[in-house]
């Protein structure tokens, strides 16, 4: 699970996004329902402390299992990439000509 917590880390560093201020990273600690928690590599206390370190990334406890914060998570990641979203502004031409003669339709084939 150690390698896991790595690849998360490496991960998080090389996403690059556009706006790493802004991107709507979310860390989850799964399996929290296995051995009670206590056969895990990285404690809670340490993943929270990281992601507060990261601009306060919102961290979860979950168990797709036990349905734990599975669904908080997700509505999470979801706001998160809406609220992002808005202020982003897309361009949509007035119309769009979809019987263009501009483009070249096949013949068929020429092998």
């Amino acid at each position: 699970m150690k390698l896991l917590w790595a690849d998360g880390l490496r991960f998080f560093s090389q996403a690059s996004p556009s706006d790493p201020e802004n991107f709507p990273f979310v860390v989850l600690g799964n399996k929290v329902d296995v051995d009670g928690g206590n056969s895990r590599v990285v404690s809670e206390k340490k993943a929270r402390a990281w992601c507060a370190s990261k601009g306060n990334i919102p961290y979860f406890e979950t168990s797709a299992k036990e349905g734990i914060n599975v669904e908080e998570a997700f509505q999470c990641i979801a706001k998160n990439a809406l609220k992002s979203g808005e202020e982003e502004e897309i361009y949509l031409p007035d119309t769009i000509d979809v019987a263009s003669s501009s483009q070249q339709r096949s013949t068929g084939c020429d092998c």
